[in-house]
């Protein structure tokens, strides 16, 4: 006779969705402690991934090759520290939620940007100049492959899912999305007001499409689409950095520091701030209505 194996446990999660870490070690288990070594992990793997990526910019099959890599073995580690932290499967990178989260995600994020795009150019303020290389586009693929992956995994997949746990979501969402801009403040051409359009226009962003899904792939692919489409299709600085021929068109912008951004790209506009805020709010409002207590 054959036999039929028991279902595999569906993980436990409250009312918003969030998956409460109960059964790692006891060591582990204080949020403070897992989001202090995991963050260190990641920053570390960060800093491995723009040591191998940057130097080989001008070798694109290099590039792109090392900047998927570097993607890929972030996520096997992000799986592993899961396991090892909170003896559980990292459901947030389930692999049915990966083609709409992950390819969707990336064409809605490329849709974005260039709606800005379109407001800037509308003004007279973007104009196209050329043809990039495509050398430069193959190695943008790679390198902006491993930037998606790796602060995603740091903002969303740690510091945003973890803080949860003693704050709930909007605490969560406030608190990453300010650390989220603050890291950006490094940037060259940063201010105060990049800082912030940061935290609000990605960090909001990025996060309200983490805890509508509970996937790590929409906010991977929005972040990716978006700096692709930054450095990769519109040939335009992103976040401050400005990554040279990498991009299908190059391109000049030239105007008013609230619709363009200025040195900084279009990031830094007013123009971004408001789209990605409405694309915010909606997914928001989708989270509430998800997860509204029954009357």
């Amino acid at each position: 006779m054959s036999q039929t194996l028991p279902p595999a446990p569906v993980p436990e999660t409250n009312r918003w969705g969030a998956v409460p870490a109960r059964n790692g070690p006891r060591l582990l288990r204080p949020a403070p402690v897992r989001i202090v070594l995991l963050v260190v992990l990641f920053f570390a793997v960060q800093a491995l991934a723009a040591g191998l990526v940057l130097p080989v910019m001008d070798r694109p099959l290099l590039a792109q090759a090392l900047g998927v890599g570097a993607a890929v073995l972030t996520l096997l580690l992000y799986a592993a520290a899961v396991r090892l932290t909170e003896r559980r499967s990292a459901t947030e990178l389930r692999l049915r939620a990966l083609p709409l989260g992950l390819v969707g995600g990336t064409l809605l994020g490329v849709a974005l940007f260039a709606a800005v795009i379109g407001v800037i150019a509308v003004f007279g303020e973007y104009r196209i100049t050329g043809l990039g290389s495509a050398d430069g586009v193959m190695a943008a693929i790679g390198m902006m492959c491993a930037v998606a992956v790796i602060e995603e995994v740091i903002f969303r997949g740690v510091l945003l899912r973890i803080l949860e746990e003693a704050t709930g979501p909007w605490g969560a969402l406030g608190l990453s999305s300010v650390l989220f801009g603050a890291m950006h403040m490094v940037n060259p051409g940063a201010t105060l007001w990049t800082g912030t359009a940061i935290a609000v226009q990605a960090g909001l962003m990025l996060g309200a499409a983490y805890l509508l899904t509970r996937s790590l792939w929409l906010p991977i692919g929005l972040h990716l689409g978006w700096n692709f489409a930054s450095a990769g299709i519109f040939g335009t600085a992103v976040s401050g950095v400005d990554h040279g021929e990498t991009s299908v068109f190059t391109s000049t912008t030239a105007g008013p520091y609230p619709l363009t951004g200025g040195a900084f790209g279009p990031e830094a506009s007013v123009t971004a701030v408001v789209l990605c805020t409405v694309l915010t709010a909606l997914l928001l409002v989708l989270f509430v209505r998800r997860h509204r207590r029954p009357a």
